[in-house]
This record gives C-alpha cells, sequence and structure tokens, in this order.
C-alpha cells in the first residue's frame, strides 16, 4: 500500500515499528494523514490488513508509534 503526499494540506506521519511481527529490528512502516489522528488510524488499517494483527498487537504497535508533523522540506513546492 502506498500513499501520496496532499498538496497543501497539513501532514502527519505515523511510524510505527514492526519489529516484533518481523523479527528485523529496524523495520518500521510509515502511513500519512491530513492530522495526527487520521496517520494513527492510517497505521491501523495496514497493520490489520497487510500483517494481519488483531485488535490487541494494533494497539500494541501503536502505543510505540511515533506521530510527528511532517517538515516543511517534503511538503511539494509551489512554482
Amino acid at each position: 500500500m502506498v500513499q501520496q503526499i496532499r498538496h497543501n494540506e497539513p501532514q502527519y506521519i505515523c511510524i510505527i515499528p514492526v519489529e516484533r511481527i518481523t523479527a528485523n529490528q529496524d523495520e518500521e512502516i510509515m502511513t500519512f494523514g491530513v492530522s495526527a489522528d487520521d496517520a494513527k488510524k492510517e497505521g491501523e488499517k495496514l497493520l490489520a490488513s497487510t500483517y494481519g494483527c488483531n485488535q490487541s498487537q494494533v494497539f500494541e504497535l501503536i502505543q510505540q508509534a511515533r506521530i510527528e508533523p511532517i517538515a516543511q522540506w517534503c511538503a511539494p513546492k509551489e512554482c
């Protein structure tokens, strides 16, 4: 699943460590949203649909997630 950054909207990124699922210590997934809650909800959906996590696993992984605004340099530049 690939998400695109939306032009001219506030953006947030949700970074979720998935080492417990994949056994790869450095593996993370990232989802985007127009709000912190939206980014988190996208992460929850991805964990359930792609990784097959149940509700308790999703809850546990989301508790470890970092949700941050995307830096201005990542935003599309207007010409």
